[in-house]
């Protein structure tokens, strides 16, 4: 401790050059941050898979972290803040367990500091931009960027990095006029947001840059973040039924969740702006502009049955009006699995003439409703219970093979993967799991039979993870059926368990989850066949080409992510409906059809564009060169809308386009491959066992 009172005289030294540490109306340490704070450390060191310690190591990649999520692009703090923050850089671990967290305060109050001075900056540096005729240069790969020494080079990186935002915006065919505006409104608005993050947000992104030292799903969540967790979970909750964004300091109605309360009532529509928020019939209306949108949907949701009042400025442009909406229970049915019966593949027909139909589930994730399973409640929800009744429909309407589509599919439940799993197979390992102190154990599907014995074709991505590669290596090892996609999925291969941090610092004292919960990766999941999904992922069977293959959104892309190992192999089935003839022909015929595919030309096209402009480190700011490389800006452009897509899945509704017309046409050559090579008994597992 004596040391680490040396490091903050010295750090104060520091202070005391660079300026005021800490500016008027500053945040200040929470209530419970002692508490949080030292709960999480000690649970942290104990329940992580790796038993690494809190220790210096952590602690210098958790203030790595914790600057980066403030100043990823380098952009607001000085090299001296940076300087001021060092000696603090192996102390968190110290300070942590001690119950301080003040160095994440004095470390945001200076980035507010800076981000004032850098946002007063910018309606000067925009009246200057005119002149694109220069030949200029920005660092587009901040990681290759230095912190400007002083006031005056962040001046110049500002005017450089306006200038790229200004010709973004030009390549997309807006005015000189509007484009001043809106980069103008889009820095305001992040200072405005920067200004509004509390304490209990603070001390989560903090705490999580920490927790992360150990790897990158190893999180805390605040008590806020803990509730909307268990709503996504549960897929329903009390409200209006809307998806809501915040654009210039209003609160935007993005999205009206069909078949909800909003919906029914018929007033409020996509783009229109909440203004104010009313309780029950003629409770005092609240203005909700610039307030946080976590704070405005705390309002807005509530009781089933009560009445909330929205003071809205229409899309529409017809001027300020008032709904009244009456909440009820919001089923968050878009984020739940779905599946349709598809037909109409062209001349291809049966053998008998009549048409293939194939059976189609998007599963956005594995999720259930852990209250209502804690209970034993009848009928609780549950990703596995819905893909059931999907199956079963489809096997009314008498389907030839069935599509699981995985490719927005982050994971969730592991209980759900294994149970999801034994649909498809009749009884045995889904997954071995290592817990933190070696012990493996498997995790059985135990009920017999299968819910669809037929074709399976699973689709996944680079963003299937997790609870999905669970399934699709199940899947893959057991040799029962077909997996197409990108190269490989994400590459997650560790389980992460929920510890409440208010059980483990006094039951008497806290009642429920007050202090927030750790999130922690206490085990590490492994395939039948003995790999484990660590950071390699699941290589499908066949490749099918698609940006998202080339984005850098792999577990191996993500900082300190726990290595691949693995263990024995274990007994499991051999249903043989797969082998290497087959997918060779498979792969043979989709490559003949995607090279006759104009579709599948531009997309390759796009894909070498998107390439090209990761590799530039620094792009020229002359409009002629920027505006030339318009095509690579519209693939990277077009990247990161996938990537918002893949997020927020339950926005995404699949579309019969080129690329699941491809898949479809692979899952009619696989019926035909299986009818024509007659395997007896297709979906009746082999006697013989992988492992043996």
């Amino acid at each position: 401790m004596q040391d680490l009172r040396r490091k903050w005289c010295l750090c104060l030294v520091v202070i005391l050059i660079v300026g005021a540490w800490q500016p008027v109306g500053a945040l200040e340490t929470g209530q419970y941050d002692r508490q949080i704070a030292t709960a999480l450390s000690m649970m942290v060191e104990r329940n992580h898979v790796s038993r690494h310690d809190l220790d210096d190591e952590i602690s210098n990649r958790g203030w790595t972290l914790f600057l980066k999520r403030l100043d990823a692009r380098k952009v607001y703090f000085y090299q001296s803040d940076v300087e001021a923050f060092r000696p603090f850089q192996n102390d968190l671990d110290d300070m942590l367990k001690e119950g301080d967290t003040k160095f994440a305060y004095r470390v945001f109050n200076r980035f507010l500091e800076r981000v004032d001075e850098r946002v007063a900056l910018v309606d000067d540096l925009l009246a200057e931009i005119g002149d694109f005729s220069k030949e200029e240069y920005f660092t587009v790969d901040r990681e290759l960027a230095k912190y400007p020494e002083d006031a005056e080079e962040a001046r110049e990186l500002y005017r450089l990095q306006l200038k790229y935002d200004w010709l973004m915006l030009k390549s997309d065919k807006v005015e000189d006029d509007e484009i001043r505006d809106r980069i103008s409104r889009r820095y305001r608005s992040f200072a405005k947001r920067m200004h509004q993050l509390d304490e209990e947000e603070l001390l989560e992104m903090y705490l999580t840059a920490v927790t992360r030292g150990y790897d990158p799903h190893t999180t805390y969540m605040s008590l806020s973040t803990w509730e909307n967790f268990q709503i996504m979970m549960r897929l329903n909750l009390e409200g209006i039924g809307a998806v809501l964004t915040v654009e210039d300091g209003y609160t935007v109605v993005r999205r009206v969740v069909p078949g909800g309360a909003a919906d029914k009532q018929g007033e409020l529509k996509a783009d229109d702006k909440i203004v104010s928020v009313g309780q029950g019939e003629t409770g005092e209306a609240v203005d909700v502009v610039d307030m946080p949108l976590k704070d405005v949907v705390k309002m807005i949701r509530g009781k089933a049955g009560s009445v909330v009042r929205l003071g809205v400025l229409p899309a529409s442009g017809t001027g300020a009006a008032t709904y009244k909406i009456t909440r009820a229970k919001i089923e968050l049915n878009e984020s739940r699995a779905q599946g349709e019966v598809l037909e109409d593949f062209g001349s291809a027909v049966k053998p008998d003439g009549s048409p293939y139909r194939i059976g189609y589930i998007n599963l956005p994730s594995f999720y259930v409703d852990l209250e209502g399973a804690r209970r034993g409640v009848e009928g609780y929800r549950s990703s596995t219970a819905d893909v059931r009744n999907l199956l079963e429909d489809f096997d009314e309407q008498a389907v030839d093979a069935v599509v699981l589509d995985l490719r927005q599919n982050g994971g969730g439940s592991l209980t759900e993967a294994i149970h999801l799993t034994g649909l498809f197979i009749d009884r045995g390992p889904v997954v071995q799991v290592k817990n933190s102190r070696g012990r493996v154990s498997q995790h059985y599907d135990k009920d017999a039979g299968m819910a669809w014995e037929g074709p399976l074709v699973i689709l996944t991505s680079k963003f299937s993870a997790s609870a999905s590669e669970i399934l699709a290596g199940a899947i893959q090892d057991y040799r029962r059926g077909v997996m197409v996609g990108d190269t490989s999925t994400h590459g997650k291969g560790t389980v992460q368990n929920l510890v409440n941090l208010a059980e483990r610092v006094s039951r008497q004292r806290f009642q429920g989850p007050v202090l927030g919960i750790l999130k922690v990766t206490e085990q590490k999941f492994y395939r039948a066949n003995g790999a484990s999904t660590q950071k390699r992922g699941v290589h499908v069977d066949i490749v099918l080409p698609a940006l998202t293959d080339h984005m850098d959104v792999g577990e191996a892309d993500l900082e300190y992510a726990v290595a691949f190992d693995s263990v024995a192999v274990v007994d499991h089935d051999d249903f043989a409906m797969v082998n290497a003839g087959m997918l060779n022909r498979l792969r043979n015929q989709s490559e003949i059809r995607q090279q006759a595919s104009d579709d599948f030309s531009e997309l390759g096209r796009r894909i070498q564009a998107y390439r090209a402009q990761k590799e530039l480190k620094q792009i020229s700011l002359q409009e002629s060169d920027f505006l030339a490389r318009r095509a690579e800006l519209e693939a990277a452009k077009e990247a990161d809308e996938e990537l918002e897509e893949a997020v927020d899945s339950a926005d995404k509704k699949v579309e019969r386009d080129f690329y699941l017309n491809e898949v479809l046409a692979i899952t009619l050559n696989y019926i035909q491959e299986l009818n024509q090579i007659q395997i007896q008994g297709v979906g009746q597992v082999k006697s013989t066992k992988k492992g043996e």
